[in-house]
């Protein structure tokens, strides 16, 4: 008796103990989140007999107890984000049934979540600002996705919050003010499509330990903030458009140990007296525009530091390795710097303040007279143009001209189109027959296989277009509605978006669908094709508009791409312009279940070949509206678009004047001739017969990007002319892979 009461004392110590059980709601998120993901092989071994509490930790999956509540949830899957397969393999993103707002609904229930990781998972859509509800979060990573849009506001409320980590997603735009996370220790968010302003950090985050801002959009000067982050360890600022002098305190910074800042436009020569702090182990400011002599402590007789500064214009080291002086010199010219600071500003001489002196008065006569003859003709040519002015070809995501429904003008950015929508909404019957005025012939505005498309007003005053889709087979109204569900999150500001739709019956047969009516916003600037076609609007577009709208149209298919929505009518009549000339695709595909009980085609499991080939034919179908726009006028069958392909690669191989020569005259003397050939470049690969060698629409967007970048540089330095030769430094290479 006293060795079974010895075995079992035995075994009771030899069993992890907990002094409380997991609450059941908190079992049930979990298994809400294995859904949510799609099971993924992690997670694939979770059932109703799992004690979560009590699973083996490994660095896929970590789930951490506190009492009777999860603390830490940390799930790593095997879905590559499009950072990471731009050149080895396509990116796996979540199907069209997740929902990001839904998936955070559920995740936000874990209200003790300390730790939140979910890595390489396809999460795909837009960060929804209830995250913050996680109020106790100390670490966050969602890096490796496919996240896009900007980075929500209420990050900043994670007042608790060490570590954040969005690397590796497709969030744009400008970071919000992060002075608020005083206790962070680690930032990144490399790998997106962030900036241009480089992001404000207060003064008081002197805890940051690691900052990793690499491979985005930043165009700004270093700011000189950053010498109070006397924490700061590792620095990656690498891969960006960063312009201006290198700051020298990096170096000093007390416990730095790693700093990149190679592939930026950093210009100048670095001070002969940069001391560098004993804790700095590594160096690399590489592929910048620096000149002059590297400061001892940064030179070839420093030990144990690895200092890496090809592609400069060094004159103290390997010219092998280095630019001549006089490239630097050119295209430093090229990169606008921002405005310089107060502090720079008062750092002049009694001398030289005399001079300007004497000089300002006699600018101020000249100059009073030049801004009235400046803003004289300035009035002219606002009139002229009227509504079409236009910066929609900028990166940085600057505000544009819109006009509203009393003709006035509005400032607000291109996002704020997509976020004015109203929420999505299921119509009756009886308020589509309102809309329409009972579907009145008067109201029908086109006419397709598909269906017919009537013009309609909503209650509240709204403008809409109806898409009436009759269906040729039985369909159920559950399975329906699923597939609109899915469809109703396809909003992107470069999407004609969905704004509701309504199922119709039979009367003798209640439980199948006869038609789907829907509901879409009205975009009433006309088609691209009626831009092209009109030459006094097909003036009005010029190179840089045209590179706004093509970029645009891309990232409404990436959009489309990420979300698995394939095959769409990607034309010239298909692409909307609104009021600010931004691009919205009319014609994605929202096909309809081919059958009763079918699951919708944007889900289903066996589609992967067929909606790789898709894939490939919209980016034809892009290579088809890039030569468009290239030569001002449509294309109207293959073998046209075969020819001109032929005729511009050709012109391209021989000489700028021939390939000028094919261009539409509205757009000569507006385009830097390296920005022309970079789009030609994108055309003849998209147009590629094997789609196999078609490039991805990761691809396309990175060279068209390249693109704007060379436009801008050239419209910036004051060189902009149609008979330019073309140049410029960092020629793209011209193939993809």
């Amino acid at each position: 008796m006293k060795g079974f009461l010895f075995l079992g004392l035995f075994l009771f110590f030899l069993v992890p103990f907990s002094s409380s059980q997991l609450v059941p709601a908190e079992s049930r998120i979990l298994f809400q989140i294995q859904q949510f993901l799609e099971n993924p092989p992690v997670l694939q071994e979770w059932n109703k007999w799992t004690n979560f509490c009590f699973l083996p930790q490994s660095p896929s999956l970590v789930i951490t107890c506190s009492g009777n509540h999860i603390t830490e949830l940390t799930i790593v899957g095997n879905k590559k984000s499009p950072f990471e397969s731009l050149k080895s393999s396509s990116p796996q993103a979540l199907s069209g049934k997740f929902s990001i707002d839904s998936f955070f609904t559920v995740v936000t229930k874990l209200s003790s979540l300390k730790k939140l990781s979910l890595v390489s998972l396809g999460l795909w859509g837009s960060l929804p600002a209830k995250i913050s509800r996680l109020h106790s979060l100390e670490v966050l990573n969602i890096s490796s996705n496919f996240i896009l849009g900007e980075i929500p506001s209420s990050i900043v409320n994670f007042k608790n919050l060490k570590s954040l980590v969005l690397a590796r997603n497709l969030f744009n735009g400008s970071v919000p003010d992060l002075k608020g996370l005083k206790i962070l220790e680690e930032l990144d968010l490399s790998g997106n499509n962030l900036g241009p302003k480089f992001p404000s950090l207060g003064d008081n985050n002197n805890n940051l330990v690691s900052l990793n801002l690499s491979n985005n959009l930043f165009r700004s000067e270093i700011p000189n903030g950053l010498n109070k982050f006397t924490h700061l360890q590792n620095l990656d600022l690498s891969s960006n458009k960063l312009v201006g002098p290198m700051p020298s305190f990096l170096f000093s910074l007390p416990a730095i140990q790693s700093i990149s800042i190679a592939k930026n436009q950093l210009s100048g020569a670095l001070p002969g007296s940069v001391s560098c702090s004993n804790n700095l182990k590594f160096v690399d400011f590489s592929s910048n525009l620096l000149m002059g002599k590297l400061p001892a402590c940064l030179g070839s007789s420093s030990r144990n530091r690895t200092v890496i500064n090809v592609w400069n214009c060094l004159s103290s080291t390997s010219t092998k390795s280095q630019h001549p002086h006089t490239f630097c010199e050119k295209q430093a010219i090229a990169v606008k710097p921002p405005p310089r600071t107060s502090d720079e500003k008062e750092q002049s001489t009694v001398k030289l303040g005399v001079v300007l002196g004497l000089i300002a008065g006699i600018v101020v006569v000249v100059g009073s007279v030049g801004l009235l003859i400046f803003f004289i003709v300035k009035k002219v040519v606002r009139n002229r143009v009227e509504g079409y002015k236009n910066d929609s070809f900028a990166l940085e995501k600057n505000s544009t001209l819109s006009k509203t429904a009393d003709g006035g003008n509005a400032r607000r950015t291109m996002r704020m189109v997509s976020l004015g929508l109203p929420p999505y909404h299921v119509f009756t019957l009886e308020e589509m027959e309102e809309a329409t005025n009972s579907f009145d012939p008067t109201n029908l505005v086109g006419e397709g296989s598909q269906g017919q498309l009537y013009g309609g007003w909503l209650r509240d005053g709204s403008v809409v277009l109806v898409k009436c889709l009759k269906l040729k087979q039985k369909h159920s109204p559950q399975i329906l509605q699923q597939h609109m569900e899915m469809i109703s999150k396809l909003r992107h500001r470069h999407l004609v978006s969905v704004l509701g739709h309504c199922v119709a019956t039979y009367q003798d047969h209640p439980n199948t669908a006869s038609t789907v009516f829907i509901v879409l916003e009205n975009v009433v600037n006309g088609s691209l094709k009626d831009h092209l076609c009109d030459w006094r609007k097909r003036d009005v577009l010029k190179w840089p508009q045209r590179m706004g709208i093509t970029m645009g149209i891309a990232k409404g298919i990436q959009y489309l791409h990420t979300g698995g929505v394939t095959g769409n009518d990607i034309k010239l009549e298909n692409v909307l312009l609104d009021e600010t000339l931004t691009a919205r695709i009319s014609s994605y595909n929202i096909s309809l279940p081919p059958k009763v009980g079918s699951e919708s085609p944007l889900a289903g499991p066996d589609q992967f070949t067929s909606a790789k080939e898709a894939e490939k034919e919209d980016i034809y179908q892009l290579g088809i509206i890039l030569l468009e726009v290239i030569i001002g006028r449509p294309i109207n069958s293959q073998s046209e678009a075969e020819d001109l392909k032929l005729q511009v690669e050709t012109a391209l191989a021989e000489s700028p004047s021939k390939l000028r020569a094919l261009t539409d005259p509205c757009i000569r003397g507006t385009f830097a001739y390296d920005s022309l050939k970079t789009t030609v470049q994108i055309a003849i690969n998209c147009l590629e017969k094997e789609p196999s060698r078609r490039p991805s629409v990761e691809d396309v967007l990175w060279h068209m990007q390249y693109s704007i970048q060379v436009q801008e540089g050239t419209t910036n330095s004051g060189n902009l002319s149609g008979n330019q030769s073309g140049k410029l430094s960092g020629n793209l290479n011209n193939k993809f892979y």
